[in-house]
């Protein structure tokens, strides 16, 4: 069997391994509709002032914030947790032990995460098209928003297998997963709106991170605001770490 015929009977195995656990499949897909209803129910839908001059409808701005909570979801939260699940019950081990070869293993992963990341993005931005009436990047922003959701899910995805290193077993990856992640969806205004007002210190310290960028990155193509192709470079310099740490330190076995 050639690689290419291997690599898509990973991809479908992975893909019936999601799906045959529903109660995460759901939550995966309900979560961003979920907290965009949420947020756009409690605080209206008057508008913002994310930069000076420039005023959005809150309700675009938690359409394109859910977008990228989405890709975090699917591709740092659920691999790390999934592996760290996997790794404790020597599912790992067994894979290592059989024809299929590692990096074949990884890139399915890799490329189902992708697939279900760009699926929310979907489902989100339809939903936010129906019933806010929310704007949606066209032309080049869609080039843009595109170039921004790959980079940015594959970075995610080699974080999620990064994290893995420090996680000590499947009974610590919930907590340390959402440790690592839960404070910069807030820094980054997924969460909590970031407005011309903020404070200096907080946008500093964000912008440390990639989640910052990457949100900034996807949400320009809904809220009309410059894309900066340096949140593409910082979110892409920040995934090559992730895959140099996975690449070093990335262990196949439960650890004792």
């Amino acid at each position: 069997m050639n690689s290419v015929a291997m690599l898509e009977n990973q991809i479908k195995y992975i893909n019936k391994a999601f799906w045959r656990n529903p109660a995460s499949a759901f939550f995966t897909f309900s979560f961003p509709l979920m907290f965009l209803v949420i947020f756009t129910s409690l605080l209206g839908h008057h508008s913002i002032e994310i930069q000076p001059g420039h005023s959005v409808d809150i309700s675009t701005y938690y359409v394109a914030a859910m977008a990228a909570y989405a890709v975090v979801t699917a591709c740092y939260n659920n691999i790390a947790m999934g592996l760290a699940f996997q790794r404790d019950s020597g599912v790992l081990k067994r894979t290592r032990g059989t024809p299929i070869p590692s990096g074949i293993y990884i890139l399915g992963r890799l490329l189902h995460a992708l697939f279900v990341a760009v699926i929310l993005v979907i489902i989100t931005a339809a939903y936010g098209k129906l019933f806010y009436h929310a704007t949606l990047p066209t032309g080049t922003a869609l080039f843009e928003f595109l170039v921004m959701l790959i980079v940015g899910s594959l970075t995610f995805c080699a974080l999620g297998f990064a994290i893995t290193v420090v996680i000590p077993n499947a009974d610590a990856a919930p907590a340390i997963v959402n440790a690592s992640m839960l404070p910069l969806l807030f820094l980054s205004g997924i969460f909590i709106p970031i407005t011309s007002t903020a404070p200096s210190w907080l946008i500093w310290i964000a912008k440390v991170f990639p989640v910052y960028h990457f949100a900034w990155g996807m949400k320009s193509g809904f809220l009309g605001t410059p894309f900066d192709w340096m949140h593409v470079v910082i979110v892409a310099a920040w995934g090559l770490g992730g895959f140099l740490v996975s690449f070093r330190f990335f262990s196949w076995e439960p650890k004792r």
